[in-house]
Order: C-alpha cells, then structure tokens, then sequence
C-alpha cells in the first residue's frame, strides 16, 4: 500500500497524537476520517482483487489438464499472498504430481492446509471463550470525548470532473495483470543424414 504525502502527514500527525494525547482541532479530525476512508478503500480493493485472483484460479483448476502451466503458476501466486488451498488444489496437485514443480507445490500445500486446518480447530476453541471481534476505530485517543457520541460534521462534496464522476474508475483485471508471455520452445534440430 503506498500513501501520498498528504496521507503521509495525516498519519505522522495521527501517530504523534496516539503517542502523546491531546485534543484535536475539527480539521485533524476530517484529516483522520479521510484518511481512514482512504484505507478502508484500499482494504476493499485489495479484497476484489484477491476474489478475482481466486476466481482465475478456480477457472484454470477445472480447465485442467490442458492448463497445467497457467494453474501451476498462477496457484504459486495465491500461495505467495496467503492463500489457503483446498482439497481441489490437493486433488488436482495429485493427479499432475508426475510433473516435479506439481509434487513440490502438492507437498506445499499439504503443509499449508494441515496448519489451515489446525488454525481453524484451535480458533474454534478460542472463539467460544473470546468476545466478539473489535469493529471500526470510531474515537482516537486525544480526539473528541467518547462518552458523547457528537454529531459528525458534514464533508463537503468535491465538485464533479467535467466528463464523469468524482472518483476514479476501478482498474480492468487487463489493466493490472498484463498477459503473460509463453515461453518459445527452442527449435528442435534434425539430423541430416
């Protein structure tokens, strides 16, 4: 995630203040609200992004065998971003474990889905006894009263682009994975003779 420079100074300014407590002008307070929208939306789009990832996926995985190489690669990739895999991955993995990059990613994913497992077993005892998860930061410290719940001051409207709305369209699945080059064979020589 990279953030601008405003972003930058709102949120030096947000971490002095956790830091070191003390009230904030209306201004600060926009500035964080902001900036949490901001993160909030990049949360969002990372998530549609990893949805259609997983959905790309699931499309090679029940194109194969004929997409061996695009859902072995691209299975490599969800792995890097924390996927979790299934047992249609392990199912697939097996029947292409004659392929060596196959047999390493199926002994991979046994790994990964056996912690997956455990994590899940483990967080169902811990769930019962623990209270429910912590929803949207609504105060921060220093910031206005929380025993009051003010009421929030209106942002004003940015005035629309001529030629479209005010924000910008999401990026085509194209646009932020460009097509992938397949590697060339080399030509095969025939013996003259």
């Amino acid at each position: 995630m990279a953030f601008s420079a405003d972003e930058l100074r709102v949120l030096r300014r947000a971490l002095a203040i956790a830091l070191h407590p003390m009230p904030l002008p209306d201004e600060d307070v926009q500035d964080c609200l902001r900036l949490a929208g901001a993160v909030d939306e990049a949360v969002g789009e990372a998530g549609r992004l990893r949805t259609f990832l997983l959905a790309d996926l699931v499309r090679y995985r029940n194109a194969l065998p004929g997409s061996v190489s695009g859902y072995l690669e691209l299975l490599q990739d969800a792995l890097a971003g924390g996927y979790d895999p299934g047992p249609d991955d392990l199912a697939a993995l097996r029947a292409l474990r004659h392929r060596p990059v196959a047999a390493a990613l199926l002994e991979r994913c046994q790994v990964l889905a056996e912690r997956s497992v455990q994590a899940r077993l483990a967080g169902r005892a811990v769930s019962a006894k623990a209270p429910a998860s912590r929803g949207r930061l609504l105060a921060l410290p220093g910031g206005r009263a929380a025993d009051a719940e003010p009421e929030r001051p209106k942002v004003p409207a940015e005035p629309a682009r001529p030629g479209g709305p005010s924000r910008r369209p999401a990026p085509k699945p194209s646009e932020v994975f460009p097509p992938r080059r397949r590697p060339v064979p080399p030509p095969q020589q025939r013996a003259v003779g």
